[in-house]
């Protein structure tokens, strides 16, 4: 089980798990909830370099697109084909269903947000 209070957060309801320099990136359960089931997932090219909160993807539902943003600046150094070939994934667990891992510069994670203000800006339902 995922100690979610490791975790790291944005406001777009991702999750970030960082070990040293990679950076593991998800969607929140609460986002998962809100999307409805997942159907497609477009996800960046390994090798990508990304910006913070550059659109770098895309996760569609049977209700709405929702679009991907880069939570942190990094290399893309790997992406989730499971979760490419098998969308429903992300509502199966989203905290084991990551999408990608960023190689990132250690601490640029330090200013994203911790459970506690993440729960506080989903009002409590996170």
């Amino acid at each position: 089980m995922t100690d979610l209070n490791a975790l790291k957060y944005t406001a777009e309801h991702e999750w970030i798990a960082v070990d040293g320099d990679t950076a593991t990136i998800g969607i929140t359960d609460y986002a998962a909830d809100q999307l409805g089931d997942v159907v497609y997932v477009d996800l960046p090219a390994v090798g990508s370099e990304l910006s913070a909160g550059d659109v770098c993807g895309e996760i569609e539902s049977t209700k709405s697109v929702g679009e991907l943003y880069a939570p942190l600046s990094g290399t893309v150094v790997e992406v989730n084909e499971a979760i490419v070939d098998d969308p429903s994934l992300v509502n199966d667990d989203a905290f084991a269903g990551w999408l990608m891992k960023l190689s990132v510069t250690p601490g640029d994670a330090d200013g994203l947000l911790d459970r506690a203000a993440y729960v506080a800006l989903t009002g409590g339902e996170a």
